[in-house]
């Protein structure tokens, strides 16, 4: 039981463990014979259901029991003089069986399974069944396996989810500290609030009303925890649209972006979020929402322009599943140009709304945006292109100087604004929203003036979050940001033992303010000077080094980046880089990456040439406690040419490195750096060179 302390048992107490083990035993033997044997008698069914009482997880006992109950059923069918108080006997035995194993141990997964099998076969009262859970309920009101059979019976018996939604509320009333009712609760508004049943429409008054009765919990004990997770789940629905939107885009409604096919002019009054280098001749469109999607395709997303006629591929990112992702790429070609002269050719995108896009909650896209921007090709620079081989891309501080632009010029310069989509609400939603959050940023404010409590103040920094986030909506402004950071910073002191947690918080918080605004964003901005003269891309770099990240954020404004400089931090995973297709150089050097599958999202950065992971502790842990996000060669999942592929015959050391192989196969680095991980040592060096045959640097060191 929770919260009992162990002890050491006594003499007399081992003795009885010791029998008891010993009677278990023959049980057991006796069990398995008549399993092998397929002996149904009673007495064998008696050997089971002593087992059973005895040690209800013995799954292979329930296993047994089933087959036995197929069989007397079979045999009671196939005699012309049974009646249905035969088959009804012989389930009234199997309920009882039940009955005696829960009695030994309430929270067994075999017992509460093997009585859903027995009902699924009819001929039980299922009235009795609510009156049984009623009294399992009784003794402990939180027994989640009690609520989850409860919802199972009641799909039996039809009954509304209205009538169980009242059950909740009784429940509630005579204990509020009650998990598993509030959590019933919320299941059940989120369907009867999604069918819009009468009574709870519209949402507003429902959650109004929900409000009400969770405040009554947190004030009655502010300690009590599951109160708190019901608010969070209210905050949710009160934040959170219900229909997919388009959060933002690459290419930006109305950016002129800048292709080159070898380099970028040296033109310091380009935007650094509208120009884009290619030695393949395309460029990405992606297609960024709030929440994930499927259905985008040729038919959902039409293309409109005089240089792209040909349907074209979307391709997901951020998979959720096989089906949905937030994130969703295609790639177009770049226009034909006269080499010698740069034209201009609008490219017009428009999401139409279509029952084709669908979220992840089964809500369809709903709003009709337009997109549209223009596409620049550079002229050919016939020379640059013939020069052979790179430089090496340092990230030295005296490498980098602050990002300024010479030009102001309208076309040449893009609002932060326009990094993101504003969807517009119903005002009258869109008010209720901002009035609500306020009116509970203040309840919270009052109750901690009263009392320090630390989900409290976590609480309130998810509240101010919340209307920053709904206030940005309508201008892309931050009110509460500050605060906010102070109060994951009081957390961090005050609650330690979640540490993780507040730091993540706080480096999305702050991402956020970061990415608010065009100022802001260019402060972080830098020029590379070795890139200036590079054929390697956009020399246009964003620093987000030495600040203390644990976790990335705000990707949907990111997506414009090139390079990217995250070096001196506390990263432990790079979760949502993958959306930044523009992607050329990246530094994540001085972090805390543990493995390899970490780096996973790199496998979708197919323009990523230029990886600095220095000083990390790849090869540090002896376990990997984050492989499975990452499929094993042997697994049907992963699509790669394990066994076939030329560069890699003969490599000793592919089966110790295949997590590492898995990441880097697909990728054409030019220059990567590794030192500083346990794993960096001669023998994974050499199998790089052969995993990524385009490498020219190493570790700093010149390869061909």
């Amino acid at each position: 039981m929770h919260g009992l302390p162990r002890r050491a048992p006594k003499p007399e107490e081992e003795e009885a463990l010791a029998a008891k083990a010993k009677d278990l035993r023959a049980l057991q033997s006796q069990l398995l014979s008549n399993h092998h044997s397929k002996i149904y008698t009673k007495e064998a069914l008696d050997v089971s259901a002593k087992l059973l009482e005895k040690n209800p997880e013995c799954y292979t006992a329930w296993n047994y029991r089933k087959l036995a109950v197929q069989h007397n059923l079979l045999a009671v069918q196939s005699d012309s003089d049974s009646d249905s108080g035969a088959i009804k006997a012989i389930l009234d035995l199997e309920l009882k069986v039940v009955v005696d194993a829960l009695k030994q141990n309430y929270k067994s997964y075999g017992a509460w399974h093997h009585r859903k099998w027995v009902l699924s076969k009819g001929h039980c009262s299922l009235d009795y069944e609510l009156k049984l859970l009623k009294k399992f309920q009784t003794a402990d009101s939180r027994n989640f396996h009690a609520w989850n059979y409860r919802r199972f019976v009641a799909a039996l018996l039809n009954r509304s989810e209205k009538e169980e939604l009242d059950y909740t509320t009784e429940m509630i009333e005579n204990n509020f500290s009650n998990y598993s009712a509030w959590h019933n609760r919320s299941v059940l508004l989120s369907s009867l609030l999604k069918k819009e049943a009468p009574g709870f429409f519209p949402k507003e008054k429902v959650l109004n009303d929900e409000y009400g009765m969770v405040q009554q919990a947190i004030f009655t004990d502010p300690d009590d925890q599951s109160g708190w997770f019901h608010y969070r789940w209210l905050l949710d629905q009160t934040v959170k649209m219900d229909a997919p939107l388009l959060a933002s885009s690459w290419p930006a409604h109305g950016s002129n972006v800048i292709l080159s096919r070898n380099r970028h002019s040296d033109d310091r009054s380009a935007s650094p979020f509208d120009s884009f280098q290619s030695d393949s001749g395309t460029f990405p469109l992606v297609l960024y929402f709030n929440q994930a999607v499927k259905g985008v395709n040729s038919s959902t997303v039409t293309i409109e322009s005089s240089f792209c006629t040909e349907d074209l591929d979307w391709k997901p990112l951020l998979q959720v599943s096989s089906q949905f992702s937030q994130v969703w790429v295609t790639h177009i070609r770049f226009p034909e140009a006269n080499s010698q002269s740069e034209e201009s050719c609008a490219l017009e995108v428009s999401v139409r709304l279509s029952q084709g896009i669908v979220s992840s909650s089964g809500f369809e896209y709903s709003h009709l945006t337009q997109l549209a921007f223009k596409v620049y090709l550079c002229p050919v620079d016939t020379e640059q292109s013939k020069k052979q081989g790179r430089d090496q891309i340092l990230w030295r501080d005296e490498n980098f100087s602050l990002y300024q632009t010479q030009s102001e010029e309208p076309h040449k310069s893009l609002s932060i604004d326009n990094l993101i989509i504003h969807n517009v609400d119903e005002p009258m939603t869109s008010n209720w929203r901002a009035e609500t959050i306020a009116n509970e940023i203040a309840t919270f404010r009052e109750l901690l003036s009263e009392t320090s409590c630390k989900i409290g103040k976590l609480t309130l920094a998810r509240l101010l979050t919340a209307h920053d986030v709904i206030q940005s909506q309508c201008a892309n402004k931050l009110v509460n940001s500050e605060e906010v950071l102070e109060l994951y910073a009081d957390l961090l002191k005050l609650d330690p033992t979640h540490c993780q947690y507040y730091k993540d918080e706080h480096s999305l918080v702050f991402l956020q303010q970061l990415t608010s605004s065009k100022e802001s964003l260019l402060k972080h901005c830098f020029s590379h000077e070795t890139l200036a003269s590079s054929s390697i891309g956009n020399y246009k770099c964003l620093r987000l080094n030495k600040l203390s990240l644990t976790r990335m954020g705000s990707i949907e404004k990111l997506l414009w980046v090139q390079m990217l400089d995250l070096s001196h931090n506390e990263l432990r995973s790079i979760e949502g880089l993958e959306a930044l297709q523009l992607l050329s150089c990246l530094n994540l050097s001085n972090n805390k990456l543990g493995s390899f599958t970490a780096l996973a999202p790199l496998r979708m950065l197919k323009s990523l040439q230029v990886l600095d992971i220095s000083y990390n502790e790849i090869g540090s842990h002896t376990i990997d406690k984050t492989r499975y996000l990452c499929s094993s060669p042997l697994s049907h999942t992963e699509e790669t040419s394990w066994s076939n592929d030329e560069n890699m015959k003969g490599c000793v050391n592919l089966t110790s490195y295949w997590d590492a192989f898995l990441i880097f196969k697909s990728m054409s680095f030019t220059q990567l750096t590794i030192l500083g991980n346990t794993i960096a040592g001669e023998n994974f060096k050499s199998f790089l060179v052969k995993v990524v045959p385009t490498l020219e640097w190493l570790d700093g060191d010149k390869l061909h």
